[in-house]
């Protein structure tokens, strides 16, 4: 039944082509930045249109400030018999007007646009994956999960990822596939935080020495904070957002930075939030006060057996269909992590191949559509029958 299965979906999905790329059209000239919510809603509407359409059963997660939740399903689950989950994210980074500015354009073998590998050509290949098994028969209980806020760490989404991700037998993140072809097996944890300075004005010229920089203070800070960072152990410390100040004769009386600290292993986390948390209340300049707060966080993608396994399965059913996959690790956070911190099979960058994303650059190989399709419709087969 599985060879009569695999012939019937791989077959459905090499008919795709331009369908999936119209659908990609679509979703990348609907603007969806984590913060429009209303945009990020639209992209889940059309989602859900299509996925409905195609014989799935949807449910939404509303969300207040961010994006709504999306969760496609199809068969029933059980103990004995758990989902694999198909995971993606909504969200980009770009400003409200971007995909007016630059819509979606193909350009020989390359489509362009926002967000167009980050990530929605993931999400288009997941729904095409979801799609083919409603029309076919699934060998085992699916979940498609659309999150809506990623970009900025799924403050309203992780939740629902672990929600999912618990129930799960293994878990696929179609975050974009590296440009060499390659999928995901380890990533960084990330920290974003944010630092805010006290200190006391005073007129520049008339009573300066009255005056505590909240800047000087913050100056000094960064360079401690600076310091931290252990290239050695893959441990980045990084203020990239500052801001501060009254007027520029006056002595500062506040300041504020956004600091975004990545590891590898996750007892490093500990330690280096301990030792910014240090920094930020010792006082370099007399008179001043600082606090910290964590704005965001991701978890690592940290390899295991099981992960490997999972990999060498999905390199295997890529073969199959043409495709030579090797295993990369990056520094870039996503939300694999938090599926893997709880000990599931996960595999990340499953998506069709792109490459300079979060940039006007952003490409995506239109090639590789397909054949990802396929590896990841075949490895979901493979698990089925396992």
């Amino acid at each position: 039944m599985s060879t009569t299965l695999e012939a019937q979906v791989l077959e459905w999905l090499a008919g795709q082509r331009q369908i999936m790329i119209d659908q990609l059209r679509t979703l990348v000239d609907a603007d969806s930045g984590s913060y429009d919510k209303e945009g990020v809603d639209r992209v889940g509407a059309q989602l859900r249109a299509f996925l409905e359409t195609a014989g799935l059963s949807c449910e939404t997660f509303p969300s207040e400030h961010y994006g709504d939740g999306l969760r496609a399903t199809l068969g029933a689950p059980d103990e004995q018999n758990r989902p694999i989950l198909l995971m993606g994210h909504r969200d980009t980074v770009f400003p409200k007007g971007e995909a007016q500015r630059r819509p979606f354009r193909i350009e020989g073998s390359r489509a362009y646009g926002p967000g167009v590998a980050d990530m929605k050509a993931g999400l288009v290949m997941n729904s095409f994956v979801l799609a083919a098994f409603a029309r076919f028969g699934a060998p085992v209980p699916l979940v498609g999960l659309y999150t809506s806020d990623e970009e900025i760490a799924s403050p309203s989404s992780r939740t629902l990822i672990e929600q999912e991700a618990r129930r799960a037998r293994a878990v696929f993140n179609a975050e974009p596939g590296r440009p060499s072809g390659n999928v995901v097996t380890g990533r960084k944890g990330g920290v974003f935080m944010q630092m805010e300075i006290q200190g006391a004005p005073a007129h520049s010229g008339v009573n300066f020495e009255q005056g505590v920089s909240a800047i000087e203070e913050l100056s000094r800070k960064v360079t401690a904070i600076h310091a931290l960072t252990d290239l050695k152990k893959g441990i980045t410390v990084n203020v990239g957002l500052v801001s501060g100040g009254q007027s520029v004769n006056t002595v500062a009386p506040n300041a504020r930075a956004e600091i975004d600290v990545r590891y590898i292993e996750p007892q490093d986390r500990a330690r280096v939030v301990a030792e910014i948390k240090a920094v930020v209340s010792t006082s370099f300049v007399k008179g001043t006060t600082a606090s910290l707060k964590v704005l965001g966080e991701f978890l690592p993608l940290v390899p295991t057996n099981a992960s490997r396994h999972l990999f060498e399965l999905y390199a295997g059913c890529a073969e199959r269909v043409g495709l030579t996959i090797g295993e990369e690790f990056t520094g870039g956070c996503a939300d694999s992590g938090f599926a893997a911190a709880l000990s599931v099979p996960t595999l990340c960058a499953t998506g069709p191949c792109g490459g300079k994303p979060h940039s006007p650059d952003e490409f995506l190989e239109l090639d590789t559509l397909i054949p990802r399709a396929q590896a990841l419709a075949l490895s979901i087969i493979a698990l089925g029958s396992s």
